[in-house]
């Protein structure tokens, strides 16, 4: 490959070429590669972008491939889109959506965190804003809020990251936010085209014959399931044995407190009753039920107040804020 590196271009030749559309030719080749082709160079450093001699790019070095599903081309075009455009809110239920959550993740106030870094990002001027770093960023927030973001993602965000540096060079007046809303239809029609060939549109006829086939033996066996009772609906509560344990511990006072009170009111009613067997100068059955009564009763408020002050004591050690 002919050519001269982009960062060693001398100012004539910088005079002679036209930046803005070598920039927004680069940069739109690339949103091709990562949301329709599924396969982009990851390395676009400006170091291996060449100027050949007719004054066209040319990407050298393909050590670092990256590769990218349909489904995550769809969602890296929303969130590029999203971002472009200021809506941090979208952005956030976008990365939520492709993102594994941990049990310490709290949606709103990632989406907080992800408005405030759109918000800065707006208010930044032309020549400081970088998609690239936006997205790195957002992945960060992300993982500081509780969520396992996909790899493609950050290694999109690197790829702006360099591709970014290169469009400076080329053009210091380059607006990554207009080139992406100016190609943005361009790239969903691809997407829609390639997503609509043949082989994906025999696909779900051949899906809708068979769901159409099956629909009637399927609203048999509902009705039937209907008509005769055995249509069962199951509910799957979230901490469901942790909710099922509370309650069992509420059932297991209770019923210690009702039979301490029978034991108390049965006591007062055979106190009434000679024995002849006397236990401090009463009836000895009596007393006997005052006994355990007395210590059942000791025992339910002591074990109350251990378990209370445990979960305390764990409450705490939960929310206590980590030392840096």
């Amino acid at each position: 490959m002919h050519g001269t590196k982009i960062t060693k271009l001398s100012p004539v030749v910088h005079l002679d070429l036209d930046g803005k559309a070598i920039a927004e030719q680069l940069f739109k080749a690339y949103l091709k590669q990562v949301l329709v082709d599924g396969i982009f160079h990851a390395d676009p450093h400006p170091g291996n972008v060449f100027l050949t001699q007719d004054g066209r790019i040319a990407l050298l070095d393909l050590g670092m491939v990256g590769h990218t599903t349909p489904s995550m081309q769809n969602s890296l075009l929303k969130i590029l889109i999203a971002i472009s455009e200021g809506k941090a809110e979208s952005a956030a239920d976008v990365i939520c959506q492709i993102s594994e959550k941990s049990k310490d993740f709290d949606a709103q106030q990632f989406t907080k965190r992800i408005s405030t870094l759109v918000v800065e990002r707006q208010g930044q001027a032309l020549e400081d804003i970088n998609v690239g770093r936006t997205l790195l960023d957002a992945t960060s927030t992300a993982a500081d809020s509780g969520l396992f973001v996909p790899s493609d993602l950050t290694m999109l965000g690197k790829t702006l990251l360099q591709l970014d540096e290169v469009g400076k060079v080329l053009d210091p007046d380059f607006d990554t936010d207009a080139a992406i809303r100016r190609n943005s239809a361009d790239l969903m029609s691809k997407r829609l085209n390639k997503d609509a060939s043949k082989g994906s549109f025999f696909t779900s006829l051949l899906e809708m014959k068979e769901f159409a086939l099956g629909l009637p033996v399927r609203l048999n066996k509902i009705m039937d399931a209907v008509t005769g009772k055995e249509l069962e609906l199951k509910v799957r509560a979230v901490d469901a044995d942790l909710m099922m344990e509370g309650l069992q511990k509420i059932a297991n006072r209770i019923t210690s407190g009702v039979i301490l009170a029978a034991l108390i009111i049965g006591a007062s009613l055979m106190m009434r009753i000679e024995t002849t067997w006397e236990l401090f100068g009463y009836p000895g059955l009596a007393i006997v039920c005052f006994l355990g009564a007395a210590a059942g009763g000791v025992y339910l408020l002591f074990s109350i107040f251990i378990q209370d002050r445990n979960s305390m004591k764990k409450a705490a050690r939960e929310h206590k804020p980590m030392r840096p």
